[in-house]
């Protein structure tokens, strides 16, 4: 079971003997380049069955579309819907407040920003 020993092989036997392994062994490492290649193999069958790909996408959006689509009940005490409403109305009033002071906030937030780039910039120029 056990080979014998290469002391007995000319030396041009051994060359040859390596020059097959090389050979053998790069065209494993073709075949295994090629195997693991998934990109191409992607192009590959998208291109043989371009139409099975295209209907597997459209099953796929059309799930991930119609999923969400299941209606949740909500059950609402009737005791504490007026005290909801009140607490909606206070809250819409506040963002109508915030939403005036931030229109009229904007014109001076923006001249102090420019302001401070503008500083910034003229002390940038005169360090260099």
């Amino acid at each position: 079971m056990a080979e014998k020993s290469g002391r007995n092989k000319s030396i041009d036997e051994l060359t040859a003997e390596i020059a097959q392994s090389r050979e053998r062994l790069a065209r494993d490492v073709r075949g295994l380049r090629y195997e693991l290649d998934f990109p191409a193999k992607f192009r590959r069958s998208f291109r043989e069955q371009t139409v099975s790909w295209l209907t597997a996408a459209a099953a796929v959006g059309a799930l991930i579309a119609l999923a969400p689509m299941r209606k949740k009940k909500i059950y609402i005490d009737a005791k504490n819907s007026r005290k909801s409403k009140k607490k909606l109305v206070e809250a819409g009033f506040a963002v109508a407040v915030l939403k005036i002071a931030a229109n009229l906030a904007r014109p001076v937030i923006v001249e102090f920003v420019k302001n401070r780039l503008t500083d910034f910039g003229r002390q940038s120029r005169r360090k260099t």
